[in-house]
């Protein structure tokens, strides 16, 4: 290397954000985007993992009440008209159905395990929404993060090449910056796509797990309705 492309290579600012002040507008356009993704993952994983953990929590806490040998209607009646748990909605909503499908002298209405059946069904297809919101972003981001950081890169390499033609000259010093500042957007797309990938795997797993568990509470739930629908 000559000591005038030396000199010129010493110069150069290789931080991160020199580089990004450097890079075309269309390749910052790319890192900007991708940095609104990652931190809009870490968003969504932080949030998810502080819900999941509460539900987890929820769950144990209403199954023990549950199965202490406390009266349903005494419980139904302590959860109020808006109980705030999942478990518990998934119960008030099999309860209230319950109560609706008495008729004045002390019998049931045909067909009312079905129907608590299907309201407490619809209770858990709502929760199982709500656990699962915002993991589809993740992996969007996980599948498209790496090739919208690929197109910066190419962008920014098209552009360096254009550069050095323009200055006829291919010294490290001159072909360095360009396709650093062209590689950092590959960099800021894999920085975006591991962890949303990692955490999409892992959260819809804990989402399943959820979803099993309150299948599991309102078979059991439905189980001890029957047999007093038999007695």
């Amino acid at each position: 290397m000559s000591p005038d492309a030396a000199a010129l290579a010493a110069e150069l600012d290789f931080s991160l954000l020199a580089l990004f002040w450097r890079a075309a507008f269309t390749v910052k356009v790319v890192m900007v985007l991708l940095l609104v993704m990652s931190f809009w993952s870490w968003g969504i994983i932080i949030q998810k993992l502080l819900t999941y953990r509460s539900a987890r929590g929820e769950i144990a806490a209403f199954e023990k009440v549950f199965w202490s040998g406390q009266a349903l209607d005494t419980l139904y009646e302590s959860l109020g008209a808006t109980p705030r748990g999942a478990s518990q909605q998934v119960f008030s909503s099999g309860m209230t159905e319950w109560r609706r499908s008495r008729r004045d002298d002390g019998g049931m209405i045909p067909n009312a395990a079905s129907r608590i059946d299907r309201v407490m069904d619809v209770a858990i297809a709502k929760q199982t929404d709500g656990l699962q919101s915002g993991l589809n972003f993740l992996a969007t981001t996980g599948a498209t993060a790496p090739f919208i950081g690929l197109f910066g890169t190419v962008w920014g390499i098209k552009n360096a090449f254009q550069e050095i033609a323009i200055a006829q000259n291919t010294n490290l010093a001159v072909v360095a910056p360009g396709i650093a500042e062209a590689l950092l957007a590959t960099g800021l797309g894999l920085l975006a796509a591991i962890p949303a990938v990692v955490f999409y795997n892992k959260l819809s797993a804990d989402a399943d797990r959820l979803s099993g568990s309150y299948d599991a509470f309102a078979d059991e739930f439905s189980t001890i309705l029957s047999r007093q629908l038999e007695t």
